[in-house]
């Protein structure tokens, strides 16, 4: 594929959703000392320049972009911002996400709570991709990582042997299912270009996703941030970048 001279011999740049924090931020850092120049992605200002500050002060390269996925003026406000600084973009890292509806039946859980979780974790996510889509085919070798969840598994979700076959969180697991159809639809659209598109389960990390009290000690079984960026990491960094429409985690290949 002939690669656009504009971003031939520049570092990896990378585009972070929701990076202030946990799992973004944990991968914002890990790239970031790999060479990446970062674009923290951050619905608050505040809370992102100190994030944008912490990357710096350790010696590596952020900008702070303010952004909220449901909100299309900040989207082509970034869209516009890497288009006037550096005219390509390298890596889109979907990480933005909620998780509203605290596990309530589906019987009563509210429409309104769920229409919440999509805005954010779906619309969100396929919003950044159209916008970025011509940023990212700029680049000699473009990825779009979408973070995903083994809770929008579906084949987890309907498997009675699997944890997951007794858990109800039907906004959050759709949301995150619907993720996985975007990854599928575009890794096949865009299987003709330099871009390849795929979903990663983190996996149950010790961050405040959820609403969870982050002072409190981590249940057993909870991973590391380390961990649960494992894997974004290692698809971010993989120079081959060979991998298309896949959903993977730590431990492997997910079914759909």
């Amino acid at each position: 594929m002939e690669a656009n001279k504009m971003a031939e011999n520049k570092p990896t740049l990378t585009l972070i959703t929701g990076a202030d924090k946990g799992i973004g931020f944990e991968t914002a850092m890990s790239l970031a000392k790999l060479g990446h120049p970062i674009l923290l992605g951050s619905r608050n200002r505040e809370r992102g320049q100190e994030a944008v500050n912490r990357i710096r002060n350790a010696g590596y390269h952020a900008d702070l972009l303010v952004l909220d996925v449901t909100n299309p003026d900040d989207i082509q406000r970034a869209k516009k911002t890497v288009t006037e600084n550096t005219g390509y973009l390298d890596i889109l890292i979907n990480n933005a996400g909620i998780a509203l509806d605290n596990h309530e039946d589906a019987a009563t859980l509210s429409t309104d709570t769920i229409r919440k979780e999509f805005d954010v974790n779906f619309f969100g996510t396929v919003s950044m991709i159209q916008a970025f889509i011509p940023l990212l085919k700029k680049s000699k070798s473009g990825k779009i990582i979408n973070v995903s969840s083994n809770m929008g598994s579906l084949g987890l979700a309907s498997d009675p042997h699997s944890r997951f076959y007794n858990v109800s969180s039907l906004g959050y697991q759709s949301s995150k299912a619907a993720v996985n159809f975007a990854t599928i639809t575009f890794a096949k659209e865009l299987a003709d270009t330099n871009i390849t598109v795929n979903s990663v389960n983190p996996g149950w990390t010790a961050t405040g996703f959820g609403g969870r009290d982050t002072n409190q000690p981590a249940p057993a079984g909870m991973q590391s941030v380390q961990e649960g960026a494992q894997q974004i990491i290692k698809l971010a960094s993989d120079a081959r970048n060979n991998l298309n429409g896949t959903f993977t985690e730590n431990d492997g290949i997910l079914p759909w």
